[in-house]
């Protein structure tokens, strides 16, 4: 094999990790569903909103259907962020990029247009996902792992709309 990656290869190995995830999540942690992590970053809101106004969290609805605490979830999370940066560590590829690459070649290096981007982004992501009662991803591959319709329903739109985003802002000649 090549120093490429082989797609084959790469979703295998997607399908391996998901199958494992639904055995340990299920199985070895004994919950009764099989549950990703969307919930991680509303309920680590809610600890640190706890600190500064404890009775808006026991006043929200939300937070009082969901338990607000640090749970497998918040920890898996937290296990994949520190497991990327010692692996990047390691392998001495970490850098601190605050303007990556191909924003600055299409819309230049200043912070502050990359900042509000990424942050407005996220605000669709985040109201997205909580719209459809999960994230995009999870559902998607939950979705395509039980061969469910609105699995892949939801894959074909988020690629769709990748597709017509990215040509929109990186086209060539567009306004800067």
């Amino acid at each position: 094999m090549t120093g490429k990656a082989r797609p084959y290869v790469a979703g295998a190995l997607a399908g391996v990790v998901a199958v494992l995830s639904v055995v340990v999540s299920t199985q070895l942690l004994g919950k009764p569903k099989y549950l990703g992590a969307s919930t991680t970053f509303v309920r680590a809101a809610g600890l640190l909103e706890r600190r500064v106004a404890p009775e808006h969290v026991e006043a929200n609805t939300y937070y009082q259907s969901k338990q607000v605490k640090v749970d497998w979830q918040m920890m898996l999370v937290a296990g994949i962020f520190l497991g990327a940066l010692a692996a990047s560590l390691l392998d001495r590829s970490f850098k601190v990029e605050a303007v990556p690459p191909v924003w600055k070649e299409r819309f230049g290096g200043k912070i502050g247009p990359r900042a509000l981007g990424a942050f407005l982004g996220g605000i669709v992501a985040m109201f997205g996902a909580r719209l459809a009662g999960g994230c995009p991803s999870g559902h998607g591959m939950s979705g395509l792992m039980q061969l469910s319709i609105s699995g892949y329903l939801a894959m074909a739109g988020f690629f769709g709309a990748g597709v017509l985003v990215a040509h929109l802002v990186y086209r060539k000649g567009g306004a800067s």
